[in-house]
């Protein structure tokens, strides 16, 4: 039983920490010259379960993004994450994660990033400064960027920590963090080729 409870809140801290790094990465996914490279992009985060690091992926989102490398000031992006999109490879897992105790997705289904500033940094890096919504709860982030062209492409690679605790992922006896970390590290790796 016990056993049974950790691998519920490992799922569910996983599920809540992918909508999030959605939530940053897909800002990034799409601009007004290029168009996402299906299998190519990634999304995971990675957070300790028993003090063990699990990694699992994140899929559905949509993204308005109006990016520039030569102009960053006056670009732009607003993502929607549906945060009951995810799969960890188990239905059970699934319906958990989608529950009141974690997203409460029949209450808040979507998370959404909207960027209010967006810096370029020295040989490829940008800061991008947003607005994040998750299960209702809203918080200003920054997020680093790495970004550099592959030929045709468009790469987007960064990664952020955020607490799974700030957005009220994990309530009741899960706000315990001796089992599920708060700390999430979100990875991301967002490939776009032009039209």
């Amino acid at each position: 039983m016990i056993h049974r409870l950790v691998q519920k809140a490992s799922v569910v801290a996983l599920g809540a920490a992918l909508a999030a790094g959605a939530a940053f990465t897909a800002s990034f996914a799409l601009n007004a010259d290029a168009a996402p490279e299906a299998g190519k992009s990634t999304v995971s985060a990675v957070f300790k379960q028993m003090n063990v690091p699990v990694e699992g992926k994140f899929n559905h989102f949509s993204a308005d993004v109006h990016f520039d490398p030569a102009n960053a000031a006056a670009s732009s992006a607003k993502l929607d994450v549906e945060v009951a999109s995810f799969d960890l490879g188990s239905p059970d897992y699934n319906k958990e994660v989608a529950g009141d105790e974690w997203f409460d997705a029949g209450k808040f289904p979507h998370a959404t990033f909207v960027s209010t500033q967006i810096k370029a940094g020295a040989n490829g890096a940008y800061s991008v400064a947003g607005k994040l919504t998750i299960k209702g709860k809203t918080t200003d982030v920054v997020v680093p960027v790495q970004y550099h062209k592959d030929g045709a492409n468009q790469v987007f690679d960064g990664a952020l920590p955020i607490k799974r605790l700030a957005y009220n992922i994990g309530t009741g006896e899960w706000k315990d963090t001796s089992i599920v970390a708060d700390d999430v590290q979100i990875k991301f790796h967002i490939v776009a080729a032009a039209h």
